[in-house]
């Protein structure tokens, strides 16, 4: 489930209003601090290109399986975003 979220998250980064509601949810769940790591992946990203997005992809499939692996009561509500989420990107930019 990690790196399903990790691919949608940075997969929503070309799209403000997608990536917004995603931030602020996960934001919610994990906290400021990651919400705040979600801005600077979304510039990473939109500076560095396809390299970089493959670069924050990893970066936060781990740091998702650490939260999962401290935290496994919040894998149900993540795994809902990564679904919610993955089907408005899918919607949105087919």
């Amino acid at each position: 489930m990690a790196w399903d979220t990790a691919r949608v998250i940075v997969g929503a980064v070309h799209d403000e209003e997608l990536f917004g509601w995603l931030s602020h949810e996960i934001g919610n769940l994990l906290g400021p601090a990651a919400e705040d790591a979600l801005r600077e992946t979304r510039d990473h990203v939109r500076r560095g290109g396809r390299d970089r997005a493959l670069v924050e992809s990893g970066r936060w499939r781990v740091r998702l399986e650490d939260t999962l692996r401290e935290r496994p009561e919040v894998a149900e509500e993540l795994r809902s975003l990564t679904t919610i989420a993955a089907g408005l990107l899918r919607a949105r930019h087919p």
